[in-house]
Order: C-alpha cells, then sequence, then structure tokens
C-alpha cells in the first residue's frame, strides 16, 4: 500500500491546550433534571460533573440555557445575560462553574449571535417604526412592487427567510423559525452588543465560546438573489428541504465576518479563552479553514461533513485531506454526533448496531487530526430513539414529517439508572420519552460492565492522553480497501502510530506490508491481529500499533 501526505503542521506552541483536549457537548433540556419538571437544568449538570470528569474529557460544551420562549428550544435567545428559570438561575450557572473548574474541566457556552427571539427587546424595540434608536438593528427590506419578499432567499427551516411585519410595512429576515429574527451585522452597534454579552460570561469564568451558525452573520447589503446550486447541498440538510437546491452566496459566509471574527479572538485573548464556530455551508471544509486561518479569529471550526447519513472509508479520508490541503495554521473539531443529527449508532452503525460499533467509531475518531467533539449519551452507544407523531416537539420535524422527522430523535433523557422512573433522568414525566431501549443501557447498568460501551470509552479517552501523536501528530492515510480506513499519526520525537478501523459488518483482511514488525498496542482494546503483514479485522475491529 501506498501512503498519502495531508498535512504539514508545526508543533503546536505551548498556548494552544485545546488541541490535545476532548469536548463533551451537554444538551441541558437533556441530561438531568433536578427539580422533578420533566426538564434538565443547571443544577442537574453539576450534580453529574463526577460523571463527565470520569470519562476523560477536557472541555464541557452546555448548548443554550439562556432566557428563550424555548420555541427553538434555546437557540432563540430573549436575553443573552441571564439564565431561563427552567434551567436555573445565574447563580446555579456561577456553582456549576466552580465546580467544574474543580475538577479540571473547561465551561464552553453556546452563542448564538447570527439571530435572536422575536421576544428579546432589542427586536421589540426594532419593528416598532423605521427610526427608532434600534430600527437598523436588524435585517429590514421593502417589499417588491407586486408586495413580495425582496429576494429569493430560503429558510433553513421551511419557506421563505423572509416574513412580513404590517407595523414596519417591511420584510424581516429570518434564516431558521420566523420567530428568529437575524441582526444586522452591518451595524456596528449590534457586533458590540454581542461582544458585550460575551465580556459578561467572561467576567465570570467561562473558558470559551461555541458559536452557532457563525457563517451566518452578514448579509448581502445588495440582497442580490441566490442562484441555483449546482451541486445540492446534502450535507446541511436534508434532500427532501429546498434550501439546499441554492447556492448560499448571498444569504451567509460573506468576507465582512471576517473582521468581526478578529474583534471576537481579540476578546478571547484578554481572558485566555477559545471559540469553536459552527459552520454550515456549501463549501463548509474551505470556510473552515479560512475561520481558523492566521491564528487571530476561530481556534477551531466544524461542520456538518462528518454528520451526514452515509459512511466510507473514502469519504472520512475525503474530508480529512480536503480540509488538510487547504488549512493556513488552523484547526478542526471532528465530530460524528450532536443535537441535530440521528445519533451515530443508527445513522453509521446498520440495523442492529452493537456495542463494538460503538467502541471502533470512538476509537476512528480519536484517531483523526483535530480536537473530537462526543456528544452527550454517545458514550453509552444509545442509539435514535423513535418518537411517535404525537410527542414531537422540534418545529423543524413538524414542518417536515414524516420525510424527516426532526431532531428530538437524538435529544431523548440521558438513561442514567435502569432502577428508577425515566430511567433517572427526572422524578416526573419528561418533556420527551425515555426509549426502554435506552433504560437497559443506563449508566448505571454500564458502570458495572467490564466490557460496556460506557467504560470503554473512560479506557480510551484516557489512554490517547499518554500518546500525543494522536493528539498534535501529522495525519497520513494508506490506500487501504474498503471498507478500511488505515491511518498514521507522526509526532517529532515520539514513534509513529498507525491504526486501522473496520466500518463494517463483515470480516475483512489485507496486506499491509508497511507495518511489519510493528508493535501492537494491545492497550487500545479492539479486535484485530497481524500476523506478518496480514491484517485482519472482524467486524466493526480495530488495531493500533507502534512503528518502530
Amino acid at each position: 500500500m501506498s501512503t498519502t501526505l495531508t498535512t504539514q503542521t508545526a508543533l503546536k506552541p505551548a498556548s494552544q491546550w485545546w488541541r490535545e483536549a476532548v469536548i463533551y457537548q451537554v444538551y441541558p433540556r437533556s441530561f438531568s433534571d433536578s427539580n422533578g419538571d420533566g426538564i434538565g437544568d443547571l443544577p442537574g449538570i453539576t450534580a453529574k460533573l463526577d460523571y463527565i470528569a470520569s470519562l476523560g474529557v477536557d472541555i464541557v460544551w452546555i448548548s443554550p440555557f439562556f432566557k428563550s420562549p424555548m420555541k427553538d428550544f434555546g437557540y432563540d435567545v430573549s436575553d443573552y445575560c441571564d439564565v431561563d428559570p427552567l434551567f436555573g438561575t445565574l447563580a446555579d450557572f456561577d456553582q456549576l462553574l466552580e465546580r467544574a473548574h474543580a475538577l479540571g474541566l473547561k465551561i464552553m457556552i453556546d452563542q448564538v449571535l447570527s439571530h435572536c427571539s422575536e421576544q428579546h427587546p432589542w427586536f421589540v424595540e426594532s419593528r416598532q417604526s423605521r427610526d427608532n434608536p434600534k430600527a437598523d438593528w436588524y435585517v429590514w427590506a421593502d417589499p417588491r412592487a407586486d408586495g413580495t419578499p425582496p429576494n429569493n432567499w430560503l429558510s433553513v427551516f421551511g419557506g421563505s427567510a423572509w416574513q412580513w411585519d404590517a407595523r414596519r410595512r417591511q420584510y424581516y429576515m429570518h434564516n431558521f423559525l420566523v420567530s428568529q429574527p437575524d441582526l444586522n451585522f452591518h451595524h456596528p452597534e449590534v457586533q458590540q452588543a454581542h461582544l458585550d454579552s460575551m465580556r459578561f460570561w467572561l467576567e465570570r469564568g467561562v473558558d470559551g465560546f461555541r458559536l452557532d451558525a457563525c457563517n451566518f452573520h452578514f448579509h448581502d447589503r445588495q440582497l442580490r438573489n441566490n442562484p441555483a446550486a449546482t451541486n445540492r447541498d446534502t450535507k446541511t440538510v436534508q434532500d427532501t428541504n429546498p434550501y439546499g437546491m441554492q447556492a448560499h452566496i448571498y444569504d451567509k459566509t460573506q468576507p465582512e465576518n471576517l473582521p468581526f471574527l478578529e474583534k471576537i479572538r481579540g476578546l478571547l485573548n484578554e481572558y485566555g479563552a477559545i471559540a469553536i464556530g459552527e459552520v454550515g455551508a456549501d463549501d463548509s471544509l474551505g470556510v473552515m479553514a479560512e475561520y481558523t486561518a492566521d491564528d487571530n479569529k476561530l481556534h477551531m471550526a466544524y461542520s456538518f461533513n462528518l454528520l451526514v447519513a452515509d459512511i466510507s472509508a473514502q469519504y472520512i479520508r475525503a474530508q480529512v485531506e480536503d480540509f488538510e490541503a487547504r488549512v493556513k495554521g488552523g484547526w478542526v473539531s471532528w465530530s460524528v454526533g450532536n443535537h441535530d443529527v440521528v445519533r451515530v449508532m443508527s445513522r453509521w452503525g446498520g440495523k442492529n448496531p452493537t456495542p463494538v460499533f460503538a467502541k471502533m467509531i470512538l476509537a476512528l475518531q480519536l484517531a483523526l487530526k483535530g480536537t473530537p467533539c462526543l456528544y452527550q449519551g454517545d458514550e453509552l452507544a444509545l442509539t435514535e430513539a423513535n418518537i411517535a407523531y404525537e410527542d414531537i416537539q422540534d418545529p423543524y420535524g413538524i414542518t417536515f414529517w414524516p420525510e424527516f422527522k426532526g431532531r428530538d430523535g437524538c435529544r431523548t433523557p440521558m438513561p442514567w439508572s435502569d432502577s428508577e422512573p425515566y430511567a433517572g433522568f427526572s422524578s416526573a414525566k419528561p418533556w420527551l420519552p425515555v426509549p426502554p431501549e435506552h433504560a437497559l443501557n443506563a449508566a448505571n447498568v454500564q458502570d458495572q460492565q467490564a466490557d460496556s460501551a460506557l467504560n470503554y470509552a473512560r479506557h480510551i479517552l484516557h489512554w490517547r492522553k499518554h500518546y500525543p501523536q494522536l493528539s498534535l501528530g501529522d495525519i497520513f492515510f494508506y490506500d487501504a480497501p474498503e471498507p478500511v480506513l488505515a491511518v498514521r499519526r507522526d509526532l517529532a520525537g515520539h514513534k509513529s502510530i498507525v491504526a486501522a478501523f473496520n466500518l463494517s459488518a463483515q470480516t475483512v483482511a489485507f496486506d499491509w506490508p508497511e507495518v511489519e514488525g510493528a508493535t501492537h498496542l494491545d492497550a487500545v482494546g479492539l479486535p484485530g491481529s497481524l500476523n506478518g503483514t496480514q491484517l485482519s479485522l472482524p467486524p466493526f475491529g480495530a488495531w493500533f500499533a507502534e512503528l518502530s
């Protein structure tokens, strides 16, 4: 087999600790309910921080907990500097932060800058008239002569991106729900208001921000129509969504966003804090490379490119190689699961996924170059929940039912105990049902099973810390036969590590002469064996070794 060089990377500066970190995402509504109202909260997270720390992760990303009418479950913010009563109080957050820091965990909170709730005081004032102090804080536009919206821009959540407002007799722009108006980042006061709200949390001691939809901040001032897409986007949205039929040249990813990200980085540098950006674009990898370049914008970025339905070794390799070929000193976070997509166990694991698959896919994620981001429950090998239509809460799913059932299936409550009501998540009926199969695989059950997915996650996350090659090293790919992904990680002063992963449910054997004489790292604990130059991988098997 041959190898392909995919990156040229200098040793990381000592200050870039986040390149060696692992992120764990908490979706607060579904993590742990402390007060019996069926919805997770900040004290519930605090009570489970010891569990999170036991995994061996370093950063806890908490999805939005700000004041909100919850039409998009917190991603529609009505006050950027307060906690919604559903989740607790500012004092609760301070206690969470203090406990996390005591455990050596860093806290990263979710900032939704591009849009807010229609109930935010800024928008309430803006829509009153065309000449009030915040009249231009949002993207307003006159109708065309026939009364239709000013252009053809679409909402990610369905329909036009424009909503008529009778008081102003104008349309306002919303990239997502109608109740989520987009802020006008061309206005310097808008930028400063967001920087001020971020400073509020930095002063409280947060360690960083996850920036939601970070390439949606600016729009084309001329409001030009988007052209039709030449290659339909099926990574960011489902193929049932007409949003993917446009090339999104003018409604997002504008060049003015780069100086704004530099302003954010300047603020973060004052506090030694970090930022990771979510990028949903027609060319996400290129935007990620641009937004993390030159060490003066985002510290890292992630996209939906590994959150798709299809999986192959060649596809994963292509995403990594594409990013590395274009990056200029920047950094990526590779995620295979989050609160917006079908759980990886069901999406990639086949009809009857097993814990072996969960172990292999976690090991694969930890072998890629970048900061891994894990989604709550994936360490338990949770599958996608089948939510009945009458139980669906997600407006995105309601709009596109039944072809797309929304995001509720990956957002069901964490199962903590198989012997308690609602799997120990809450003492009351939760906001989403707990699938019976999840309760059977609750954390307390897996904690007692030496070979469980949970205990394996703890093992390999701690094991990885002993091998800086896997976090800081250059990455190379071997031309292995599908469905095998074969990689090598090189770091000056350390032995190279090679690894191979079988992404199928069938046994695979192939000749790998480059690893003859390598020392098997059996502590990884995954099934795979080398006989001479023949590597054999059982279904969803993997193999790690050090080259001499």
